[in-house]
Parts: structure tokens; sequence; C-alpha cells
């Protein structure tokens, strides 16, 4: 709950307010603290699945760094959350929506760079760039669009995701790809550091209060990797390469069109703007005790589209609102976008220093690994959250069975359709696209008294 001196109980509720600069400013960073596992981690992973090296001399088109890849994750939510947060024109909610790399887009990203260096990263950026574009568009008919998508269809999206994210965390947790066929791979040393943050981060989740509790991955992480660094997994070889202050470099891979990415971001988009919809309706609700208009709904979109295209120009992942710290707006009681913009300065500070992103980057993949099956998790049950909203009658049964059935399959089996185009295989092995277009189709086709 807030405190008194942060203001009456009208001021608090009102987005325009400022709080005094010395609660102002820690309320700021804890919104920080609270995404600042799941902001970087995308990045991580994408790095990795890419093949990406450190410290390449091979020049423009080399093997890219991958403290830049954080960098560019911790400069971006910064950039969209000021565009949530301050606004200008049509962009922007003014609400404390905090910004971040999506997981969301991860199951189409990851195939569509795998092992496949700096190529593959031009054309994920490019579709990354096109896709925001896209997204940026969608907020002139979200209303629309909204009322289209009920949770049977938005609650089984989101599960998917989880889904198809959770065998990523077990790699990562037993050591990595590159370890997979090594004796390394699945060892005790891999796993000890990997569950330390699994057994911290959920009992700070259930034992802990307030800050602590909000921030219990982060604090798992953080106890994984002094474990981790006991046992003499963490090197620091390439903390010392990197430069104090770095300023983020256009097209750094290049320009590449591959239609199935591009298909991919756009999809993506749609379900990630519902998602955004979601958030700033939850933040209103929980801050304000009102709905989101329209302009705000509308705003919250465009500023999503927006800070994608522009990360995607430098380097960065797609960005999404994130839920988390809607429920920390709920929690603290402080609905200020001030102190979320103070938040979003910090994280572009850190975004211009690689020397911090090259610390994050001496994470370990099994560290990190216990951290996202926590992640990844949470993902597939807030799915079931949302379906937890549908009446189950045998209407709704037969489309989530299906949607289910053929989605999840295909991602399972990905040979079953080793015979279609390589751009109909990224989108299709996914099991997002298969699903959601089943679930949609369905849900208009079928009548709904059907019992």
């Amino acid at each position: 709950m807030a405190h008194a001196r942060l203001g009456t109980h009208e001021q608090l509720r009102d987005p325009d307010y400022m709080p005094p600069i010395a609660d102002a400013v820690p309320l700021g960073i804890q919104h920080v603290l609270a995404m600042f596992a799941s902001n970087i981690t995308p990045s991580i992973i994408i790095a990795g699945a890419a093949g990406f090296g450190y410290g390449s001399d091979q020049g423009a088109l080399g093997f890219p760094d991958m403290t830049y890849m954080i960098q560019m994750a911790m400069l971006f939510a910064g950039i969209a959350t000021l565009f949530q947060t301050i606004t200008f024109g049509p962009v922007g909610a003014k609400l404390p929506i905090v910004q971040g790399t999506s997981f969301a887009f991860l199951p189409v990203m990851i195939p569509a760079v795998a092992g496949k260096g700096p190529e593959g990263m031009a054309a994920l950026m490019t579709g990354i760039a096109l896709g925001g574009c896209f997204h940026f568009c969608l907020g002139f008919i979200i209303r629309r669009i909204r009322n289209a998508l009920p949770p049977l269809v938005t609650g089984l999206i989101v599960l998917m995701i989880g889904l198809a994210l959770l065998k990523t965390g077990i790699q990562y947790a037993a050591g990595g790809v590159p370890l997979i066929g090594k004796p390394e791979f699945g060892s005790l040393a891999m796993w000890v550091p990997a569950l330390t943050v699994v057994i911290v981060a959920l009992a700070l989740s259930f034992f802990g209060k307030g800050m602590v509790s909000v921030s219990s991955v982060l604090i798992g992480l953080i106890a994984g990797y002094v474990v981790a660094l006991l046992m003499g997994q963490v090197s620091f070889a390439n903390v010392g390469r990197a430069s104090y202050f770095d300023l983020p470099m256009p097209f750094k891979w290049g320009i590449a069109f591959d239609p199935a990415i591009i298909v991919g971001m756009c999809f993506m988009a749609v379900v990630s703007a519902i998602e955004t919809v979601g958030d700033t309706s939850g933040i209103t609700k929980g801050g304000a005790g009102r709905e989101a208009t329209d302009r705000e709904i509308a705003g919250a979109t465009f500023a999503d589209g927006l800070g994608t295209a522009i990360a995607g120009v430098f380097g960065g992942l797609p960005n999404t609102s994130f839920s988390q710290n809607v429920g920390l707006v709920s929690m603290t009681g402080v609905m200020s976008r001030h102190v979320v913009t103070i938040g979003a300065i910090f994280l572009i500070i850190c975004g211009l220093v690689p020397k911090f992103g090259a610390i994050v980057a001496t994470v370990p993949t099994n560290v990190l690994g216990g951290a996202v099956i926590v992640m990844f998790g949470m993902v597939a049950s807030a799915g079931i959250n949302m379906l937890s909203e549908v009446t189950w009658n045998r209407r709704n049964m037969v489309i989530f069975a299906v949607s289910l059935s053929m989605g999840f399959g295909l991602q399972l089996e990905p040979a079953a359709l080793q015979h279609l185009p390589s751009m109909a295989k990224i989108l299709l092995t996914s099991g997002l696209l298969p699903a959601a277009a089943l679930s949609v189709i369905l849900n208009l086709l079928l009548p709904e008294d059907l019992d």
C-alpha cells in the first residue's frame, strides 16, 4: 500500500500527479527491478540461438556481441516506456505502462535465427521493424480487433506461447544447446545453480513481502549466479573489453527480407496488441478504479508498435507492455506516470553503458535456465488464467481441443511438415499460427448456441 506522505488518495489515482522526488526515484527503480530479468532474457536466448560470440573482429557483418543485444533490450525498453508515459501526438497512453522485450515472439524468432549468425539477424531485425510498423497501424482498429478475440482465443494463444518455450527453459537449465550430446549436458554441476534460482524464486514469491516478492525471479537469478560463481562457471573475460559508453548502430547486421519472418512478426503483433489492451485496462482498473478509454488503448498500441519498429532498426527485439508492472501499480497504489518515466530514464542510461551489458552477459546459461523455467511457466499459467473466464460448453471444448491438438502437435513433430516450403514450415511449426487460426475460424463459424 502507498504511504500517506506520497499524497492524498485522489492524487495517487491521478496519472499526472508527481510524488515527492525522494519517493518517486525509488518507486521508479522498483518498476525496473520488477521487469529487469524478463526484459533481458529474450535477447540472451536469441543471441545464443543465433550462435553469437563475443568481441568478434569480423567487421560490421561479423558475429555480433551478445552485450550489444542486452544493451538494446534496456535502451529501447526505456525509450518505448517514455512513449507511453510522456507521449507525443496520438502515440502513448499517458499512463504508467512499462514496456519491455516480449517473450511472445520467441517461438517465431528462435527458428528464424537458429545457427544462422549475422544472416539470420539481418532478416529477423528487418522483420521486427516491419512488424512494428504493422503493429502501429493496429492502433487505428484495435477496438474492433479487441471484440473479435474472446478469452477462448487469446487464452489459447498465450498458453501456446508458454508451451512452445518450455523446452528452451529445460535446455538452458541443463547447460544450453552447445552442450547437447556432451557429458556436461544435464550434469549435477549444471542443475545445481539452475535449481537454486527456481527454489529461491519460488520461496520469495510465496513467502516474501512487497518488493522482495515482486522481484523474486531477479533475486533468484542473483542467488544462482553466486552459486555458479563459487562453482567456477562464471567468466569475466569479456567485461574488460566492453566500453563505458556507446551509441546504438542502425542496421548493425544489414537488411534482409524473409517473408516467413515478416508474416510471423505481423501475426505476433496482433497477439502483443491484445496483451497491451489487457494491461492498459488492468492499470486503469487497479490504479484508478475505472475502465481504459479508447484514446488510452489506441495510444498504448501506437507506442507498442513504434517502440518495436525503432528497436528493430537498431538491433533490439520486439517490445510490449509488461504485466508484472501492472500488478506493481495495483500493489503500491501509485498511478503516477512520472514515476515510471524515472524508471525509463534509468533503463536508457543502463542501455548506453556496454560495460553494464557485459556484466549481465556473464550470467551462465544454466542460471538463466532456472529463471526462464519459472518465467515460461508463468506465461502458460497466464493463458490458463484467461481460459478460466471461458464457459466450457461442448462448442468451446471442441474449438479448444482441435486448435490445441493441431498447434501443439505440429510443434512436437515438425518433421510432419518437411515437404512444405521453408516459409510455411517456420510459421506452422511454432504451433502458434495453426492454433490461433483454427480457434478464430471455428469461433466465427460454430454457432454460439451449440451446447
